[in-house]
This record gives C-alpha cells, sequence and structure tokens, in this order.
C-alpha cells in the first residue's frame, strides 16, 4: 500500500504545482464577455448593459472584462447568435428576430398582428410562457438574463396610408433573414423588401423601401422620419427582447459570479423597460413637432386590418410560429381577456 502512495505523491505534487496540468486552469482563466446587440450607442439599452457588466465583472473579479458592442458593428441579429455559436461572442441583447434563430417558439410573442391590445396583457402571456421559453433557449446552448419590452411597432411611410391596401402599392422593409415573413407577405399581396438593419438608411434615400415598420424611439434615434414623415397610429405587434450569454460562459463563471450577473440582469431588465416604453411613447411627440404627421385608424380600417391579420394566422400558424406556441398564446390572451371582463 505504502508503495503505491509513493508512486502518486510525486504525480500529486506535480499536479499541485503546475494548474495547466490540474485541469483547474479554466476556472483560472479570466472570464471575457463580448455581447453584440442592434441597440444604439448612448441609448438606454447600451447603458443598462454596461451597468449590468461593471457590477458583474466587479464581483466576479480575477480580470473578468464585459464588453458590449452596440449599434449592430457585429452584423445583424442573425449573425450575432452565429458569432455566439462559434465563440466570438458570448453574449447578446436580442429582438425576436435573433432569439428564433435560436429557438422558433419565441416568434409567438412578436409575429401575431393585432394579437395584443396592451402591454398588461402581453405581461401576462410573457409570465405564463417564460418558464418553458427560458428551457428551450437553456436546452440549445444559452441563459437568458432578461426580458425587455420595447415599444409597439408602427408603420412609417413614404406616402400617407391607412387601410391595408394603401400600403400595397409600397415596397415594405422586412428583416433580413426572415423567409417566412417574406413568403408571407407576398401571399398577402405585399412587396417585401428583405434588408439589414444598417442598409434601412441607404434604401430610403435611394428609393428602395418606402415603409419601415419600427418602434418610434428606433425611427427618431436612426431619423428615419426624415424620408417616411407619416405613421399610422396602430400597435401592429410589440417589439420585444431579451439577454443571453452562452452557457460555455455562463459555466465558466463562478457561482458569485453568476449570482451577480443575475441580480444585475434583473435591475437591468427593469431599468429598460420603464425608460424604453416611456421614451417610445415620446419619440412620437418629437417628431410631430419636426413634421411627422399622425394618422388614426378609422373604424372602417381597422376592421379592414383586423382582417388582415385573421387571413394571415392559418399561415403564420405551424410556419412562422410553431403551431402549439400560436395556440398558447392565443388560449393565454383569451384567458387573460376573460378576467377582465369579470373585473
Amino acid at each position: 500500500m505504502w508503495t503505491k502512495i509513493l508512486k502518486i505523491l510525486p504525480m500529486a505534487l506535480l499536479l499541485c504545482l503546475n494548474p495547466a496540468l490540474s485541469g483547474n486552469s479554466a476556472a483560472q482563466e479570466p472570464v471575457k464577455i463580448k455581447l453584440g446587440t442592434l441597440a444604439p450607442r448612448g441609448s438606454v439599452y447600451h447603458q443598462a448593459l454596461l451597468e449590468m457588466g461593471e457590477s458583474w465583472s466587479q464581483v466576479e473579479g480575477n480580470g473578468a472584462a464585459f464588453t458590449v458592442y452596440p449599434d449592430g458593428t457585429q452584423g445583424g441579429e442573425a449573425d450575432v447568435v452565429r458569432r455566439m455559436r462559434i465563440g466570438q461572442l458570448n453574449a447578446g441583447l436580442l429582438s425576436m428576430v435573433g432569439l428564433s434563430e435560436i429557438d422558433s417558439s419565441v416568434a409567438g410573442l412578436q409575429k401575431i398582428p393585432l394579437m395584443f391590445r396592451s402591454w398588461d396583457e402581453f405581461g401576462f402571456v410573457l409570465d405564463k410562457m417564460r418558464p418553458e421559453l427560458e428551457k428551450r433557449i437553456f436546452d440549445k446552448g444559452f441563459v437568458v438574463l432578461f426580458w425587455v419590452e420595447c415599444g409597439w411597432i408602427k408603420m412609417f411611410s413614404r406616402e400617407a396610408a391607412v387601410r391595408p391596401d394603401d400600403f400595397k402599392r409600397m415596397n415594405i422593409f422586412v428583416w433580413f433573414g426572415d423567409e417566412n415573413q417574406v413568403e408571407l407577405m407576398k401571399n398577402l399581396g405585399y412587396k417585401p423588401i428583405a434588408l439589414e438593419t444598417a442598409d434601412i438608411l441607404p434604401a430610403l434615400q435611394t428609393g428602395m423601401i418606402d415603409v419601415v415598420p419600427l418602434p418610434s424611439v428606433y425611427t427618431l434615434t436612426y431619423q428615419f422620419y426624415s424620408s417616411l414623415p407619416n405613421m399610422l397610429e396602430m400597435n401592429w405587434v410589440p417589439l420585444i427582447g431579451a439577454a443571453v450569454v452562452t452557457r460555455k460562459a455562463w459555466d465558466e463563471m463562478s457561482p458569485a459570479g453568476r449570482d451577480a450577473l443575475m441580480k444585475a440582469s434583473v435591475k437591468a431588465g427593469a431599468e429598460i423597460r420603464a425608460q424604453a416604453l416611456q421614451e417610445d411613447q415620446q419619440a412620437v411627440e418629437v417628431m410631430k413637432k419636426r413634421g411627422l404627421m399622425v394618422h388614426a385608424l378609422t373604424p372602417q380600417a381597422d376592421a379592414e386590418w383586423h382582417q388582415l391579420a385573421a387571413k394571415a394566422y392559418p399561415m403564420i400558424r405551424g410556419k412562422t410560429v410553431p403551431a402549439k406556441m400560436f395556440d398558447e398564446v392565443n388560449s393565454l390572451v383569451q384567458e387573460y381577456r376573460q378576467k377582465e371582463v369579470k373585473k
């Protein structure tokens, strides 16, 4: 027995003295978080992410660093997800476009037009669906840090337009890579033009596109309203997103670092949620002072838009949004409305 111990002892001492041989070197390497997002530099999103990263790095220590790449400098959201998968990035603040690249089920929160009437209604659905959605995203290799509501997507157009048919004569921007959306719009008689976010302004300047569905604050921030001086006052779909980090980066953090990141994420999500919705509303007033024309829905136009949405639902269910998820969202919306009626 002592002979065996004496043979093992030199190797054990060698491993203790040389961490590179012990298998613990990865735990001692500084954790570097690189987060990509389309959020504008200096925006509430950017500032909240920087504060979150600072809180985390102080606790993680050991040379930990948290770098945010705003303004789409790492490419579109599909590019950000691809870069996370190959290790060039390991975190992202993504809209449904990027999150759908991870798991298509999340599309049920944003890609069903005119499904939600209010943020309270949307919040009820999200709270019910979060555990399942976060598990699905976790199984795909990512940890959700927080969810955010960024504002209602509205139609900004070059020419005044109110009824659904008014938009059929114009070229409409859609996110690059969203082939289901392109096909859907063509089937409904519209002319979609798929572009990356960075290409919107040049496309407006050259006349390639005439309509951009976006939240008001984005339209103001990038001054798209100069080319799109008309807005339809209609909450088409909510723009929401989530911050995610790869499971690999998550596993490399210390337990204290993971706790700190989650606590900082709760704070960041709350700050973004509160300020983003307020800024989105204020953006319309600012643009109105600069010449934006806001067009209200007439009862007839409102009915036509809901008819269009109803026509689109069978094309969305099972393709853009998985059938199970589509049905669950619809069921939860009806449950919320029934509860509201009984109050």
